[in-house]
């Protein structure tokens, strides 16, 4: 807990996190500003609802004064921690947290995290159900859409909240302990913020860094990366594999899902692989994952499995969208990174029209290139980084550059034969066209609708 009456405290970035997070903090009587590099205009929506509550507002870009004259600042999840101003105001020796701290200095019961570069929403999302199918008192937030402050007020000591929480929120933690952690890969993603994939890796990493021997690290025991940082933990360590036997964990045999409690104990059979209802051998680890880490939670395997297989996909995560003329459209629009686009083309065997582009991200496109060769029948792009797909991609499988996401949907309609798949998996982010992957996700399906409707007029 901090003790927040009276205080001085400064949230950066009018996010939803930075919404919340100056709401809860006026509601626990802090003096509240909110700086935002956006102009006043483009708050409108927000700035109505802070000034009621008396909360101070600067918008159009940051003062050093206003920094520099808090007992605290909370910065929220897309403002880097190396913004001059906060740099200045750390040096003269300002408190720098982000709303995960902050929420989790007042959230009561017991934390799962999941963090990694790819799978957390639908991993955390798929916690959420199974412990809710177990009867727990059970709440999810987190990058997955919903301010972890905004659980604080819901949550009571026998609560399991359940957070999908990223490398952003993760490097402004510093006491911050879930009960079980759970790392589920590390690929190289948002270079453009932390600078090195090894900066970017040891963010992920802070998940176990207030972990002691009375928590678990969950760890995926197929990924260089993650299985390296598992030696620095101070809890234990449980395994996930779909690839081969670990101990203790959780893994696929002889067409089932296992899982072995203690090293080298007795194998507990949870489900047949062939009940998952997820497209894609990535949601089978992601499966994986959730199945250790709700074990460890103490939830009965048959409950387990009846969840699994109820669990719908998440959406904008390999999302299907429709069938139009024998054509198969989905939709995985949070797919913004490379490592996670190739996870989307490996779930489908070929004949795939792929829509890449959006923002960069720093990583290299070239990762792509076998499954591009081998599965893709033509490439679709979009957005600021076209130029750069299109250079490193050049001759490994055709191109079209097509600017926007509506050209996209239009000519990969129109290109694709009864049997093949049009799949929008960016391996970017949405800053540079849209307000976030959602909306773009949104779109997509709305464009996709559109191609039915002129389906069907052509057709008639």
């Amino acid at each position: 807990m901090m003790e927040l009456k009276g205080k001085k405290v400064l949230v950066v970035g009018l996010g939803k996190s930075g919404l919340a997070a100056a709401l809860f903090l006026r509601h626990q009587g802090a003096q509240v500003t909110v700086s935002d590099i956006r102009s006043a205009e483009s708050l409108a929506k927000e700035i109505p609802a802070l000034l009621d509550e008396g909360i101070m507002v600067e918008a159009g870009g940051h003062g050093l004064l206003t920094f520099r004259r808090q007992d605290v600042i909370v910065v929220s999840p897309g403002v880097p921690l190396e913004t001059a101003e906060l740099v200045q105001a750390r040096n003269v020796g300002r408190p720098i947290i982000g709303e995960l701290e902050l929420a989790a200095r007042f959230l009561k019961g017991k934390i799962l995290a999941i963090t990694g570069s790819n799978g957390k929403t639908t991993t955390t999302a798929l916690a959420g159900e199974i412990l809710k199918a177990a009867g727990y008192r059970t709440l999810v937030a987190g990058n997955i859409g919903v301010p972890v402050v905004g659980l604080i007020e819901q949550s009571t000591e026998d609560t399991w909240s359940v957070l999908e929480v990223s490398s952003f929120q993760l490097e402004s933690t510093e006491q911050f302990h879930p009960a079980i952690g759970v790392i589920l890969n590390i690929t190289p993603d948002h270079l453009d913020r932390h600078g090195t994939f090894e900066n970017y890796a040891m963010a992920k990493e802070r998940i176990f860094a207030r972990q002691d021997e009375n928590d678990s690290l969950v760890v995926n025991a197929d990924d260089e990366r993650t299985e390296a940082a598992a030696v620095r933990s101070q809890a234990p360590v449980y395994w996930f594999s779909a690839k081969h036997s670990v101990s203790p964990g959780a893994f696929q045999e002889r067409g089932w899902v296992v899982y072995r409690a203690v090293h080298q104990g007795s194998i507990e059979r949870v489900m047949p692989v062939n009940k998952i209802p997820l497209k894609g051998q990535h949601n089978v680890e992601n499966v994986l994952a959730a199945v250790c880490a709700a074990r460890l939670a103490r939830v009965p395997a048959e409950t387990i499995a009846g969840a699994v297989e109820k669990f719908q996909a998440v959406e904008h995560r390999l999302e299907f969208v429709a069938a139009i003329n024998g054509v198969e459209y989905y939709n995985d629009s949070k797919a913004t990174n490379v490592d996670a686009t190739a996870k989307a083309i490996a779930a489908f065997a070929g004949g795939i029209h792929l829509i890449l582009g959006g923002k960069d991200k720093g990583a290299p496109y070239a990762p792509l290139e076998r499954l591009l060769r081998e599965r893709v029948r033509t490439v679709y792009t979009i957005g600021a980084a076209a130029g750069r797909i299109e250079s490193e991609l050049r001759g490994i499988a055709p191109i079209q550059s097509c600017e926007t996401l509506a050209n996209a949907v239009k000519a990969a309609a129109a290109a694709a034969r009864p049997g093949e798949v049009v799949l929008l998996a960016p391996a970017c982010s949405s800053f540079d066209q849209f307000e976030n992957y959602e909306e773009r996700g949104r779109i997509f399906k709305q464009l996709v609708a559109e191609q039915r409707d002129w389906k069907v007029k052509e057709n008639a």
